[in-house]
């Protein structure tokens, strides 16, 4: 897992976003974040900096600063929210998905929109928090992702 500057963060790889909207997410990711598939996960908007989303699940989220999210929004919790539709909670946009085998997701045309992700764009996979990692679009850290010599795996659906 390469450190793509001096005391910055870990990625995973790039995962690049198919015109159905899946999403391979980096194997070693699993494991960090104790996710597997056929498995649902809760995605949140991520930072105005770094835009795409970020991927968690209700274990990590309950043992979180975030986990009041499931008081307000049960419909998160028990996954009665219909998959890719969004709420907004302390000023994220929160929504799920499953994990579908080979550590696919798959993004909703409208849900996409709401993140303001798109087919085709490479989102960087990086270790977040403890609650979520980072699948981001834009911002310094793609930029020294791009001028990073060394090799970043591609993941591809």
């Amino acid at each position: 897992m390469p450190q793509i500057s001096k005391g910055g963060k870990f990625i995973f790889g790039w995962s690049i976003i198919s015109p159905e909207g899946c999403v391979k997410i980096p194997e070693t990711t699993f494991n960090e974040y104790i996710l597997s598939t056929d498995e649902n996960v809760i995605l949140f908007s991520g930072s105005k900096a770094s835009g795409g989303f970020c991927v968690s699940n209700r274990t990590l989220i309950n043992k979180s600063i975030i986990k009041s999210l499931f008081d307000e929004h049960p419909e998160i919790n028990d996954y009665s929210l219909n998959e890719g539709d969004c709420v907004r909670y302390k000023g994220r946009l929160y929504s799920w998905s499953k994990i579908h085998p080979g550590g696919i997701l798959r993004l909703f045309p409208d849900t996409m929109e709401l993140f303001n992700v798109k087919p085709g764009d490479k989102l960087l996979s990086i270790r977040g928090s403890n609650i979520a990692f980072v699948l981001a679009v834009k911002g310094p850290i793609i930029e020294a992702a791009n001028r990073y010599n060394g090799v970043i795996e591609e993941y591809v659906c």
